[in-house]
């Protein structure tokens, strides 16, 4: 998942969140789909997609914006509608489009017609030259119709300001930021209840097979990241003949999303059944080793040896405690750690940048935005109750926040500093007013083609025992091993991981069993000499 509300801080939107656009189409007639089913299984009523009527985003923009309206509620498919915006860059050739490849960035949350446009480059170039690359953004957030609890963004960052950035520490931030997210849910009740009973993650799966719909296709060919999985493996599911190919790459364990054993009173939040807490403490372990292995000219915070570097790291941490610099305090610097382990080139070797000016009782400046893409509206309001929608009306949490202090503590003696922080990132679920419309399994469905899960070994927000448990749960998956760091193969390259995507998609070829491949270039590695060919990504079966 990427990290949004408590745990992104105000410094830093990880996994190149920008922003969105709202583009008006006239929609024209296209043939019925098949009928629908709803999250319990059964028949809802069939909805006429309508075709997109696609228009340049902006003026001289290579990609294209159109809006889909779709039902808020299909079992109601004659009341409210909604507006989905959408997002396509077009098949560049020169060999013949084989269709459309639709993309979900993650979140829940991430708005895909800004991610889709600031990350196509990151997509094998065979893919983009025989697809239609297109996005959207889900229902509930960014330029379609969205979940906003606040008047306005003026109001919205007041109300950031009442709570501890990252997490609370001590009892009077705990009642400060508990008080701050009972106060968020009642404004939340206030604006649009409807809406919050209906964004959930089966109904964008619905969403998702409109749009396929729309476009002309018979199958859907989808890659999902982070979120994005369990979005994939509900539409597997709801949708199981409609799969032409269907990557997922950074999982989320279904179990572990719908926590389906004691859905009535679940005793930990979502990531930390997923085991968020201890994979991000696995990968700063990563970090602070390869960073102590290094020397300073590579990783600015290296104490010489991967020992020294740990305790150099616990030593700032503790010395942040009781002197924060700036507004650099402990738990801010905590969930700017934690996100900056995401996205490995250039992020690891700002993030010891960072961490090094805080060692010397210098502000450290906060890593900087990713480009904005040519779309109409690069900065849509992204509150993070948009994300809280998806997550606390989908997936249990628990409802009393008097536990979360416990809760803390026990990740805290697993997993470090990265404990408190994942623990507290579902706050917003404990008042939350609504449960949505929930898919809840079976999630082994026969599927017309097999699927293929990517699991990244150190991956700071979704374990690669998730993606095992993934290729487990779903009828017919391979698992790709990605056998290096950071949240998602897609924005950390391995040229193998890209090879067998590409084959994957165009042939329907799934990589042999037990593949295991490697990042391009490794952390705080020497750069390549120019035009030089990247090392490490080979495949390797058995």
């Amino acid at each position: 998942m990427h990290i949004s509300g408590p745990v992104a801080g105000r410094r830093r939107r990880v996994a190149v969140i920008a922003a969105v656009m709202t583009c008006s189409t006239a929609l024209t007639t296209a043939p019925t789909g098949q009928g629908l089913v709803g999250a319990d299984g059964t028949p809802a009523p069939s909805v006429a997609a309508r075709q997109l009527d696609w228009k340049s985003c902006v003026q001289g923009s290579e990609f294209d914006c159109a809006t889909a309206k779709v039902p808020l509620d299909y079992s109601n498919p004659g009341g409210r509608t909604i507006e989905l915006a959408v997002v396509r860059r077009k098949a560049t050739g020169p060999a013949p489009r084989i269709g459309t490849l639709f993309f979900n960035p993650g979140g829940p949350g991430g708005p895909g017609t800004v991610q889709m446009p600031q990350n196509y480059e990151s997509f094998p170039r065979e893919v983009r030259e025989r697809f239609d690359i297109v996005s959207w953004d889900p229902r509930g957030v960014g330029s379609s119709t969205a979940v906003t609890c606040f008047a306005s963004p003026e109001e919205a960052a007041e109300w950031g300001a009442t709570k501890a950035v990252g997490f609370p520490v001590g009892g009077k931030e705990r009642t400060a930021f508990i008080g701050a997210y009972k106060d968020l849910v009642r404004r939340c009740e206030q604006r649009d209840p409807e809406l919050l009973r209906h964004v959930s993650t089966a109904d964008t799966a619905r969403d998702l097979d409109r749009l396929r719909q729309a476009v002309g296709e018979p199958q859907l060919t989808y890659q999902g990241i982070s979120y994005g999985t369990i979005l994939g493996a509900t539409y597997a599911n709801l949708f199981p003949d409609k799969v032409r190919a269907m990557v997922l790459d950074s999982n989320i364990d279904p179990q572990a999303w719908t926590n389906h054993a004691s859905d009535a009173d679940p005793r930990l939040t979502t990531p930390l059944r997923m085991g968020s807490d201890r994979a991000a403490a696995a990968t700063l372990q990563q970090f602070l080793t390869l960073c102590g292995s290094a020397t300073t000219a590579r990783c600015a915070f290296s104490a010489g040896s991967p020992k020294a570097t740990k305790d150099k790291f616990d030593q700032l941490m503790q010395r942040l405690r009781t002197q924060p610099v700036g507004d650099w305090t402990y738990a801010g610097t905590v969930a700017d750690v934690v996100s900056s382990l995401y996205v490995v080139h250039p992020g690891w070797a700002e993030l010891a940048g960072r961490l090094q000016t805080l060692w010397q009782g210098r502000v450290a400046e906060p890593s900087p935005f990713p480009p904005e893409p040519a779309v109409p509206n690069p900065k849509p309001y992204l509150g993070e109750e948009q994300g809280a929608a998806v997550l606390c009306g989908d997936s249990p949490n628990p409802r009393d926040p008097g536990v979360y202090h416990a809760m803390e503590e026990a990740s805290a003696a697993a997993a470090g500093d990265a404990g408190r922080f994942w623990t507290w990132s579902a706050m917003g679920c404990a008042n939350w007013p609504v449960t949505a419309d929930r898919y809840r399994g079976p999630w082994n469905k026969p599927t017309a083609r097999p699927v293929l899960v990517v699991g990244t070994v150190y991956d700071p927000s979704t374990p690669y025992s998730n993606a095992q448990a993934m290729a487990k749960e779903l009828a017919d998956a391979r698992l790709l091993t990605h056998h290096g760091y950071g949240h998602t193969a897609q924005i950390n390259p391995s040229s193998c991981v890209r090879a067998h995507e590409s084959r994957y998609f165009i042939e329907g070829t799934l990589p042999p069993a037990g593949t295991t491949c490697r990042p391009d270039s490794l952390p705080f590695s020497a750069p390549k000499p120019s035009g030089g060919v990247a090392t490490g990504g080979g495949g390797t079966a058995g």
